[in-house]
């Protein structure tokens, strides 16, 4: 049962910031990206493994890390998570070789796969359903956007002013500080309930098919698709993800519980996700390589340029909130994926070899209003309906398409952007910019389209659905 509001606020706070510290953390690593590749010695085909590390870490753990939140305990697991969190970034900093960043990076993504699903599912288990979540929604959903904006700002300052190590050791201080608060916050987890079994096999096809999976899917655009690598990757991934499947559907206590698919706003929800971070999500890569490659700005001005977009982000954030309570879910999405659309398309627009940083603006603003606005909401609608026994899992669900998308959305743009691309540097870039956010902006339409089938009466058809089961 939800928590009572007395003791909500110091906890939204400390799930607020652990999202900050996880969503700079997407952005910061890329501005020291050229100083690492020099210190470090990466080569130019390698140091790209400085950020897939991370993606294939989170994107093939998420799956588990919901599923332990539930088992074995979401405040051990949220402490769990940024202890790892961290102890990684401290040797990421004080790594002297390629192979010593990349696992340190790897573990970070396994810190952040365990994270994500521990906070949603406390969110959810804490606040019912209604304007208490949705209110605990546009706070946890604001302070990402907020951090995906000044990543980049962030990391501009850190490497300028103290080189590239400085972009591990804030988190540091943060992630420990926060896990040791974790203790005195959040209610201590309940004894675990007898009967409960962890899905050994469930956990390995799974975790082993979406690594496989986002890995091939990251290495596709440099290796080339038909090449072996990519290839094996993603073939054997969805091998995998389908034994995982038929796996699930035969064991006594599931990894991820089949009849939550029953549930059409969760099932909604994954989709959303999926076409969100692919389309809205590359933004940040495209817009960064526009700013740095094409007008020559540096790290520091180009997280400067991010600025407007965590203010908008966290305007859409706080109108998502409204908008859920007066007009409810597939309203609320709809609104956020169309604003985002017609915001990537103005922001495509714009983008010249001659124009200026205000020429942006108008795109940037609706483009991150309808980010902020959609992001909420389609979390909202992961959860609604949910069980509390399977909170974890199901926000783990959503956020593995979240993760797969992305990869997906990036890979299929980048190779959109460099079909219709005359050159490697400067104007020549323009042109492919251009296409892949048209892309993107029709993309992300899909979405929308996706956001239709959410039943109005999204809460209380959701509850009817989900508990329609077998007790696991």
């Amino acid at each position: 049962m939800p928590h009572t509001t007395r003791r909500t606020g110091p906890l939204l706070a400390l799930l607020a910031l652990a999202q900050f510290i996880s969503a700079i953390d997407y952005n910061i690593v890329y501005v020291a990206l050229p100083e690492i590749g020099r210190e470090v010695g990466f080569s130019a085909q390698t140091l790209q493994w400085v950020v897939s590390a991370y993606a294939v870490a989170f994107g093939g753990f998420l799956l588990l890390g919901g599923r332990a939140a539930d088992l074995l305990g979401r405040r051990r697991m949220f402490a769990l998570a940024l202890t790892l969190y961290g102890v990684s970034s401290l040797a990421g900093a004080l790594a002297g070789t390629p192979g010593l960043l990349v696992a340190a990076r790897a573990v970070q993504g396994l810190g952040g796969a365990l994270l994500l699903p521990a906070t949603l599912s406390l969110i959810n288990t804490t606040f019912a359903e209604g304007a208490a979540r949705n209110k605990a929604m546009a706070v946890w959903g604001g302070a990402g956007a907020v951090g995906l904006a000044l990543g980049s700002l962030l990391g501009g300052v850190l490497t300028s002013g103290f080189g590239w190590e400085a972009v591990f050791y804030v988190n540091v201080p943060l992630a420990l500080g926060l896990a040791a608060a974790t203790f005195g916050v959040v209610t201590p987890d309940p004894p675990r309930t007898a009967g409960r079994g962890f899905d050994l096999l469930g956990a390995t096809t799974a975790t082993v098919g979406f690594t496989a999976l986002v890995f091939g899917i990251v290495q596709g655009p440099e290796l080339g698709w038909a090449s072996p690598v990519p290839l094996a990757g993603i073939l054997g991934g969805i091998a995998l993800v389908g034994l995982f499947l038929l796996v699930e559907s035969k064991s006594n206590h599931p990894l991820m519980p089949l009849h939550l698919l029953r549930n059409r706003s969760l099932v909604s929800a994954m989709g959303i996700t999926f076409i969100f971070m692919g389309t809205f999500g590359a933004q940040y890569y495209f817009f960064t390589v526009y700013l740095q490659n094409v007008h020559g700005f540096s790290a520091l001005q180009t997280g400067l340029a991010f600025l407007p977009s965590a203010l908008m982000g966290m305007v859409g954030t706080k109108t998502s909130e409204k908008l859920l309570g007066r007009f409810g879910m597939r309203p609320t999405l709809l609104t956020g994926l169309l604003l985002g659309s017609a915001g990537m398309t103005l922001l495509a627009a714009a983008m010249s070899p001659t124009g200026g940083y205000p020429e942006l603006l108008p795109g940037v603003a609706l483009l991150s209003l309808g980010q902020g606005i959609a992001w909420t909401a389609m979390f909202v609608a992961a959860g609604t309906g949910v069980d509390p026994a399977h909170q974890g899992i199901a926000s783990a669900m959503a956020s593995t398409t979240q993760q797969v998308g992305g990869a997906v959305g990036l890979a299929i743009l980048i190779a959109v952007a460099s079909m219709s691309t005359t050159g490697t540097t400067g104007a020549a870039l323009v042109p492919g910019l251009r296409v892949a956010g048209g892309v993107a902006a029709a993309i992300a339409l899909l979405g929308a389209g996706i956001a239709l089938t959410i039943r109005q009466s999204g809460a209380r058809t959701a509850v009817d659905e989900s508990r329609v089961t077998t007790t696991v």
